[in-house]
């Protein structure tokens, strides 16, 4: 977690306040698209979609921040260890029961659109820009000893956790002790982003889960909201 890594955004960042923005935009999305519209997933994806770009995008250009850049930094790293991540993520997939899975085009649709498309939408808001907020926003001097480092990690830790349980309270399927799972989850990946200093880590890792939860069934994977 050198300092380095993340070098884009000043000081002046106010962490918490796009932390909550995240975690009521995410709250917002998932309970009105979800439980107030019942949309199809594959509707829900597309909204969750805007609002978490528009998000994601706004806090970018309020940090003079390029994703680019940010994807561009470590990316040996960041792929390795988010593929890593994105394993174990996978295998607690695999352990739930399996469902009826889409086939020849329509597989390929899948892992595009509930694989990558949702899996980096989720990755941006919940792991990326908590860290980004936190611990990228930090001057270097206070990066430079491990002892530096640890607060403004753990706090972007705390802020994807805030942000992850805001989100997941909005769909009635994680309102209650299901919501520990994605908590825990989530934390494995933002702890990939710190530990590579990479932006893809996070967006390897949920991809790879959201991609094995299409491949076991998206009907019974809860890794892939909204059920009805």
């Amino acid at each position: 977690m050198s300092h380095p890594r993340f070098r884009e955004i000043p000081v002046r960042s106010r962490p918490w306040k796009w932390t909550l923005l995240a975690a009521a935009a995410g709250f917002a999305s998932a309970a009105i698209f979800s439980l107030v519209l019942h949309l199809d997933r594959y509707v829900f994806v597309a909204a969750w979609g805007v609002v978490a770009l528009a998000v994601f995008v706004a806090f970018a250009r309020a940090h003079r921040l390029t994703l680019r850049t940010q994807l561009s930094r470590h990316v040996l790293g960041g792929i390795v260890v988010g593929a890593l991540a994105g394993a174990v993520l996978a295998w607690t997939v695999l352990r739930q029961p399996a469902s009826a899975v889409p086939h020849g085009g329509r597989m390929g649709v899948d892992l595009l659109w509930l694989g990558v498309v949702y899996g980096t939408l989720d990755a941006l808001v919940l792991s990326v820009l908590p860290v980004l907020a936190f611990y990228g926003a930090r001057p270097a001097e206070e990066l430079s000893t491990p002892a530096g480092r640890l607060r403004p990690a753990a706090m972007a830790i705390v802020g994807s956790i805030v942000v992850t349980a805001a989100y997941h309270l909005g769909f009635r399927e994680f309102q209650g002790a299901a919501l520990v799972g994605p908590i825990i989850g989530n934390t494995v990946v933002t702890l990939a982003y710190l530990v590579s200093g990479s932006a893809l880590a996070p967006v390897i890792a949920h991809v790879a889960m959201h991609g094995a939860a299409v491949l076991h069934g998206a009907a019974t994977t809860a890794q892939l909201p909204p059920h009805y």
